[in-house]
């Protein structure tokens, strides 16, 4: 019975794998029991049909967009401080104790970041978001991923790095492409669709669709 029932949740929500057949039912039972816990939490504490974990904060909620079956595990921060709304399709996931950042100094007020549908980010990451991010559909992330969407100055020998201000051209991400857990993704970059990056990648500079990234800095290993 309570296999039946996941399993039609999985289906609602446009995940087309089954559960394995060794999983015992307590484990289903759990998997349940914490899921309903978690929707309860995001409808009293953000007013939103959303799968909330323990300890997390939301910063500006009303500037916040999420769309159906999403899930923000324990102990996230999201800065929704931003120049356009932060954006989550539907089943999206960002994994615990990662920290979504915008506007993390008052020189810049940031740009924001949009998430597509059915894209998940692992545990322990960092999204800057300050130069604005876009991640596609289809995105799937290992653990200890960070972007940093801006730049410092640095040119002139008389003024201290600090002093000399930043700019930001942003990072964006296609559509299915699979990310290895520690990989770095730097200002003005951009992963084109059916791609793969490799684990401790540093991603600079574009890449066509359909390739496999790695290396440091990023380079094309070869096409898929």
């Amino acid at each position: 019975m309570l296999r039946q029932v996941i399993q039609k949740k999985l289906k609602s929500s446009g995940k087309n794998y089954f559960v394995d057949k060794d999983i015992p039912d307590s484990l289903i039972a759990l998997t349940l029991y914490k899921r309903i816990i978690m929707m309860i939490r995001g409808i009293l504490k953000i007013r939103k049909v959303i799968f909330l974990g323990r300890h997390v904060r939301i910063y500006n909620k009303s500037n916040f967009s999420v769309g159906a079956n999403c899930t923000i595990e324990n102990s996230v921060v999201i800065d929704c401080y931003a120049k356009e709304k932060i954006t989550f399709g539907d089943s999206v996931k960002i994994g615990a104790n990662s920290i979504i950042s915008v506007t993390s100094h008052l020189s810049k007020y940031g740009i924001g970041l949009k998430i597509g549908n059915h894209s998940s980010i692992g545990e322990y990451s960092y999204i800057g978001s300050s130069g604005g991010i876009e991640i596609g559909n289809d995105v799937i992330m290992g653990q200890f991923i960070s972007f940093h969407s801006e730049n410092h100055y640095f040119s002139d020998k008389n003024k201290l790095i600090r002093e000399q201000g930043v700019y930001s051209q942003g990072i964006k991400l296609g559509n299915n492409i699979w990310v290895g857990a520690k990989v770095t993704f730097l200002d003005g970059c951009a992963v084109s669709d059916n791609s793969i990056v490799a684990s401790g990648a540093v991603v600079k500079g574009s890449f066509p669709p359909n390739v496999i990234i790695g290396g440091v800095p990023a380079k094309i290993i070869k096409e898929i």
